[in-house]
């Protein structure tokens, strides 16, 4: 193991334990998203309102040193909002590009769902190519970029929810879900003396955070392994239970999440258990289930579980 491998799991430990003092008793969720951050993957958090989405999201932007914007999404929230828009200038006559929110490190999408679909398909571009385009001119967005949404669950009032073409580019859906007792008294007893958030100090820098995603990039992923990724997707687009499989979008996002599973366990070579390890957090929310599904009572989850026993993984000598 590199020095540098080394750093990057005391990085991840302080970044984990800091945040943990602002959301009690969520790590593995916590885990989850640390580890789409440095896969340079988009979070979607499905959940009721006031558990912590908002508040979790701000403290990752905190302690890894980021740029953080947030906007409430409303029906009148407009797609310039989000791009930025261009203005005269008096002075030389030609038009002023003033950035939008979603110019930054971390920008905060809360309660998409609440907006329009014009409004939602504004943060597309930016998502998939870290670019805006406005009037014809293409802004690039500052690196590392990464997008953590929430979104009501179905039946909140005022809401739908998201396109499965908007689903597709989160490589994650998380829920926090309500806490436990004892994390939520300790919630409680944290802020007799102030608000937690106030003590979070930066770990990271932007630019260490970009290092560290380059070299969670540059994690070897032999073919074999490629391959188990694709048979297991592939599975989901030929299955009785399943009506609309996973794109390659998903492989492509197993794949990096392995990569950065594998780099936090210290490796720099990704195993057919990392990629077993997110397959099912990866795909769950991009399938559309049958009819045949519903009717037997089958989960999705269950219905991944299947899949992975029934592809068998290489073994790698």
């Amino acid at each position: 193991m590199s020095n540098q491998e080394t750093k990057l799991n005391q990085y991840a430990r302080q970044i984990l334990h800091q945040v943990s003092t602002v959301i009690s008793g969520k790590e593995p969720v916590l885990l989850w998203v640390l580890t789409a951050i440095l896969a340079r993957g988009h979070i979607l958090l499905e959940d009721i309102p006031g558990v912590g989405k908002t508040t979790m999201a701000v403290a990752f932007s905190k302690v890894l040193g980021l740029s953080c914007n947030r906007v409430q999404f409303t029906p009148d929230v407009l797609p310039s909002d989000i791009t930025g828009y261009s203005i005269p200038d008096p002075a030389t006559g030609k038009l002023s590009y003033q950035p939008g929110a979603v110019l930054c490190n971390l920008f905060l999408a809360d309660e998409l769902n609440r907006a329009t679909s014009r409004t939602q398909s504004a943060l597309l571009e930016a998502m998939e190519e870290g670019q805006v385009t406005v009037d014809g001119v293409r802004h690039k967005i500052p690196h590392p970029f990464t997008v953590i949404a929430t979104q009501n669950p179905a039946g909140a009032a005022g809401t739908q929810l998201l396109p499965d073409s908007q689903i597709d580019r989160f490589a994650l859906r998380l829920s926090l879900g309500y806490p436990r007792v004892k994390d939520e008294l300790s919630m409680v007893l944290n802020r007799r003396e102030g608000n937690p958030m106030d003590n979070l100090t930066p770990v990271l820098t932007a630019q260490t955070l970009a290092e560290l995603q380059d070299q969670v990039a540059a994690t070897f992923l032999h073919e074999q392994v490629a391959e188990y990724a694709v048979a297991l997707v592939d599975a989901t687009r030929h299955n009785d239970y399943i009506l609309r499989g996973a794109s390659p979008r998903a492989t492509l996002s197993i794949v990096a999440l392995a990569k950065a599973t594998a780099r936090l366990q210290g490796r720099d070579y990704v195993t057919p258990r990392d990629v077993q390890a997110v397959f099912s957090q990866t795909v769950s929310h991009r399938l559309q289930v049958s009819p045949k599904a519903t009717g037997s009572g089958k989960s999705v989850r269950q219905i991944l579980k299947d899949i992975l026993a029934a592809i068998p993984a290489p073994s790698l000598s």
